[in-house]
Order: C-alpha cells, then sequence, then structure tokens
C-alpha cells in the first residue's frame, strides 16, 4: 500500500471531483498535506480508510485463483452489442449459444469476429427462448434504462410489460439459468429515487431468483484504464443453492498510457486507424488546453465565449473541452468523441481519440474489428462493457459454476443429467 495518494487518484477511486476534494478539504473531512518530496497536495492512506467503497486498498489482498471451467458452461446474452460483455465472458471460458442484437453494424461487428456465434438480429421480443429452458447456465444483458417506474410498490412481472427489462425477465423465465446478470448506468441506482431498481429486484425475486444486492463496479480497479462505472445486477436461482462472491478488485489503477502504450495491457503500441477530426475553431480552442486540463484552464474570455451560458451555471463540468494525461484514466467513453461537453482529446496530439484508440480504452484486443461507419464504430465501442471488466466478472461466475457442479447435491438438478451424459459418452 502505497503511504500517499494525489488528489487525482483519490478522485479517481471515489469517483468524484477535485473541486469536491477541495470542499472536503476545507470542511475538515479529510486532510491535505504537502508531499515530502515533490511538495504536491496529497492524502495519507489512512485518511482514506474511512470510505468504505475503497477500503479494499487497505486490507491484505485475496489472492483469487483462475479456475477452468469444469464443463463447457453455455450462456445466452441480450443487447450484445459491439461483444464487450461477450469477450469477457468468453476470454473467462464461457460459452455462448445465443446472442440477441438489434443494432445491424453491431451485428456485423459480432459476425465478422466470430463466425460462429449464434447472432440473431432483429427486436429481442421477437425471440423465443422456451428451447433453451435448463440447457444454459447463465444469462446476461445489458438492457437500456428506459424511462419507466414502478410507482413505488413491489409489483411483479407482468407490471414491467412494455419495457426491454420485461425482455431480459422473459428470458429469465423461459430458460430458467442458474445465474443471470444484468447491467447498467451508475444512474440506474438514482431512478425514480431507486424504485426502478427495487421494482427489477422484486420481479427476479418473483421469478425465483435470489438477488445479490446489486453494485456499482468502478472498471479502474479491474484492469481497465478508464473511469467507467456500471451497475451489476445478480441473480441466484433459488433452488440451485448457488453463492456468489463478486470479483475482487485490483489495487493498480492504470492510465491511458498503458492503454496506448506497450506496456502491462498491450505488447505494442496503439495500432494506426480512422478517427474524427475537431472543426476549426474546437481545435483552436483545444489547443490551448495542457495535459489533464479542462476549460477552466483557457483564458478567461474564451471560457466564457465557449461555456456560454454554462459559465455561471455550479458544478466542475470537468469533462468539457477535456484534454487527458498520459497518466491518468481517461474519462468514461462516450459515443461522440468530439461532441461539446465530452470532449476526450489525446494527450499530445489535437485531436479526439481514433477508434482503435478508443478500443483500447475499453481492453477490447487490437484484432476486435469494428463494421459499419466511423460514427457507428465509436457508438458501438463507447456503449460496450468494458472486456477486462466484463472477464473479471466471467470469472467470478465461473467459481460459482464450478462449486456448484461439484457439489454432489447439484444431482437433483437439470444441468446436472447434462454433465452425467457429457462423462458417460
Amino acid at each position: 500500500m502505497k503511504d500517499f495518494y494525489s488528489v487525482s487518484e483519490v478522485a479517481d477511486m471515489l469517483g468524484t471531483t477535485k473541486e469536491t476534494l477541495r470542499r472536503w478539504d476545507k470542511s475538515g473531512k479529510l486532510t491535505p498535506l504537502r508531499h515530502p518530496i515533490n511538495n504536491y497536495r496529497v492524502y495519507r492512506a489512512g485518511d482514506l480508510a474511512q470510505f468504505e467503497n475503497i477500503s479494499f486498498l487497505f486490507r491484505d489482498p485475496v489472492q483469487e485463483q483462475d479456475e477452468a471451467p469444469l464443463k463447457q458452461y453455455k450462456s445466452i446474452e441480450l443487447f450484445a452489442g459491439a461483444g464487450g460483455l461477450a469477450i469477457g465472458l468468453e476470454k473467462a471460458g464461457l460459452s455462448n449459444v445465443l446472442l440477441s442484437e438489434i443494432d445491424k453494424n453491431a451485428c456485423a461487428t459480432l459476425r465478422k469476429n466470430r463466425p460462429e456465434w449464434n447472432v440473431i438480429e432483429g427486436d429481442v421480443a421477437q425471440i423465443d427462448f422456451t428451447t433453451f429452458k435448463d440447457k444454459i447456465d447463465v444469462l446476461t444483458g445489458g438492457f437500456p434504462c428506459q424511462a419507466f417506474s414502478f410507482a413505488g410498490k413491489r409489483l411483479g412481472f407482468e407490471d414491467a410489460r412494455g419495457t426491454l427489462f420485461f425482455e431480459f425477465a422473459r428470458a429469465v423465465k423461459e430458460t430458467q439459468p442458474l445465474i443471470c446478470v444484468g447491467e447498467n448506468v451508475r444512474g440506474l441506482f438514482q431512478h425514480e429515487n431507486g424504485k426502478t431498481i427495487e421494482g427489477m429486484v422484486s420481479v427476479l425475486d418473483e421469478l425465483g431468483y435470489e438477488v445479490i444486492p446489486p453494485r456499482v463496479l468502478k472498471a479502474i480497479f479491474y484492469n481497465v484504464p478508464q473511469k467507467r462505472e456500471r451497475v451489476f445486477i445478480v441473480g441466484l436461482r433459488k433452488d440451485a443453492g448457488l453463492k456468489f462472491d463478486w470479483p475482487q478488485e485490483n489495487k493498480d489503477v492504470l492510465t491511458v498510457r498503458d492503454a496506448l502504450k506497450k506496456g502491462k495491457l498491450y505488447d505494442s503500441d496503439v495500432p494506426t486507424s480512422a478517427g474524427q477530426a475537431y472543426p476549426k475553431a474546437k481545435r483552436e480552442i483545444m489547443d490551448l488546453i495542457p495535459p489533464g486540463g479542462y476549460w477552466r484552464d483557457l483564458p478567461i474570455d474564451l471560457q466564457k465565449s465557449y461555456m456560454k451560458g454554462s459559465f455561471h451555471l455550479t458544478g466542475g463540468k470537468t469533462g468539457m473541452a477535456r484534454r487527458i494525461s498520459w497518466d491518468e484514466p481517461c474519462l468514461t467513453l462516450t459515443c461522440a468523441p468530439a461532441q461539446k461537453q465530452t470532449e476526450r482529446c489525446h494527450p499530445e496530439e489535437t485531436r479526439p481519440f481514433t477508434v482503435r484508440e478508443y478500443a483500447r480504452i475499453q481492453t477490447f484486443p487490437d484484432d476486435w474489428e469494428f463494421s459499419g461507419s466511423l460514427t457507428s464504430q465509436y457508438a458501438q465501442i463507447g456503449n460496450a462493457v468494458p472486456v477486462n471488466l466484463a472477464e473479471a466478472m466471467g470469472k467470478a461466475i465461473v467459481r460459482v459454476l464450478n462449486n456448484y457442479y461439484s457439489d454432489s447435491k447439484s444431482t437433483s438438478y437439470p444441468l446436472f443429467k447434462d454433465l452425467l451424459e457429457e462423462a458417460i459418452a
């Protein structure tokens, strides 16, 4: 464990801003000091132990052993996108039997890279999953969070009808997997003051699943050089006696340098590829921003002209006119890298990240190719689950399934019959 953490590191780990840390400094919640060598503002490691979501930094590490699957574990994925979750689960040892996706370019991406995958293009509502009942181990899906509410009541399966979550729940009901995993944006916790996610848990409970308390996983703690956060909802079939442990966090936070240069993540520098460019006016503004800087680093007159009405609003707005530093994780990638308010400028060159740079920041392998227009490729990557985060979840799932299939009591469940049949054959 380090003795000191910089302001940027603490902001990244806590998922907050430097401005918030300054307010905490003034209120006495945190006590900054100057580093004894470089005189930078830092925080003592011991002062950070009060924050539960990073308490793992101050415990002795638990060494997780990667486990090979005891058999071929089968999965179905809904809303598969460009394959970030699917690749991660594949690397962990899961084998998908169906991927559902409505976007034609994302489907083309999946087929181009994995011709053997069973990719079903179109509306998920038109898919009959009953043929897979008791034949798959895991069902996953990053269902879009539509604007629906469960109105604060403990409503059930039928009340979710008309939403994409209902289609996820219907697939769970029709297939009866041992484990179901939903993922979504962090904002799902706040949607309708938390009633939406409570309703989702209620629906899965009605369908026979014990739902582990949903958790936000920070990608930076799972070998992803990006400040991305995703909510995961894990349901375990009640009759199977399963026990799930969340994947262990990694204390090392990777940076943009790790993503784009040869080193910890990749064995070569990032390949060249196509990428968007800034308009002339935007480029002239971004030329003035230093690595790690944003609109506050502009002269005051340019701050006002660039920010317009937003200049007088509260909040740091630190994503606007932002140039990423080599030595920090990237801000969460968006679907449009040159769009105002979501600038993610290259550390040295005044341009957005290229497609391959985007893909590396999301930890896609270099040989994973994307189909469609440049705009579509950025959107596919920006919407994806980071591959390394997905792999960490996949390994946690494999550990659950290995325990299940190695337990003699599981002979009473349908899926164990498949294992016996395979062993006899």
